[in-house]
């Protein structure tokens, strides 16, 4: 796909091969894998699961809740595998259709009745190692109640140093997930950008930001004594050290794929999500 991050694109392709990817609890998804293979059978679609190679897959579908979208889109990256959900979860904002929607969905999936759209991803380096996020990087204080004084830069230009519990990058897919709770702004899938919200912040003029591409986001822990942990899509995976210690975070070069009903848009999902 050459369109740019954000962009949608109409499928016209049927699908001929598909993998699933289901919620960690077989429970919560009860007979759903065997609906999907009776609406692959019809639809002359082969189904396989998602540890399978990503080659040759024409779609990946989820069944589950929002996590479960985000470990797909995670799985998927840097394949030309579009994730589309049924709504297992609860609030479900990545997911196309509901569960009661499974097999008329399902069926206009298979026939190629949807639509990409693409979406960027965020690049985090910190000790040397890069990580890449779909959702969200957080940078937040390592011990439990401890406020941490975060100095941080954008694009190579100093914004001096906030005291506060950590602070949010988020792309536009995760800006309706920790961001959106902790009062930042929601970012319109189209939008080429990344979200920087502060959490608790110790100030009254700390506003949350929206960043375009090419403007890297620098945070550097100034707190004495405390470290900072970062966490890339909702997991733990380095440590920043008190006084020195530094995460620099950008818009990255990939996106994720997620295929949607063309009717299953943004502003529907949240209307449907949030607004009512």
């Amino acid at each position: 796909m050459t369109s740019t991050a954000g962009s949608t694109t109409p499928s016209a392709r049927p699908v001929r091969r598909a993998a699933v990817v289901t919620h960690g609890r077989a429970e919560v998804i009860g007979e759903a894998l065997e609906r999907v293979r009776e609406v692959a059978t019809r639809a002359g679609v082969e189904i396989v699961s998602d540890g399978t190679e990503s080659e040759g897959i024409d779609i990946a579908i989820v069944l589950g809740g929002d996590g479960t979208m985000l470990r797909a889109l995670t799985r998927f990256l840097g394949a030309p595998v579009p994730v589309i959900g049924v709504n297992f979860g609860r609030v479900g904002f990545l997911s196309s259709m509901t569960r009661d929607e499974l097999e008329t969905g399902l069926t206009r999936v298979f026939a190629g009745d949807y639509v990409v759209v693409e979406l960027p991803t965020l690049e985090v380096e910190t000790g040397g190692t890069r990580y890449v996020a779909v959702n969200d990087a957080v940078v937040t204080s390592g011990a439990l109640g401890r406020m941490v004084e975060l100095e941080w830069a954008i694009g190579g230009e100093d914004l001096g140093t906030q005291p506060c519990d950590g602070v949010i990058c988020s792309t536009p897919s995760g800006s309706t997930a920790y961001n959106l709770s902790n009062g930042g702004p929601v970012l319109v899938w189209g939008i080429d950008a990344m979200a920087i919200t502060f959490v608790a912040p110790h100030s009254l003029h700390a506003r949350p930001l929206v960043v375009p591409r090419g403007r890297d986001l620098v945070v550097s822990n100034r707190t004495p004594t405390v470290p900072v942990a970062v966490l890339i899509d909702g997991h733990h995976v380095a440590d920043a050290g008190p006084r020195d210690g530094q995460v620099t975070i950008r818009l990255g070069a990939g996106q994720s794929l997620l295929a949607t009903l063309p009717e299953a848009t943004f502003v529907r999902r949240y209307r449907q999500s949030f607004a009512s």
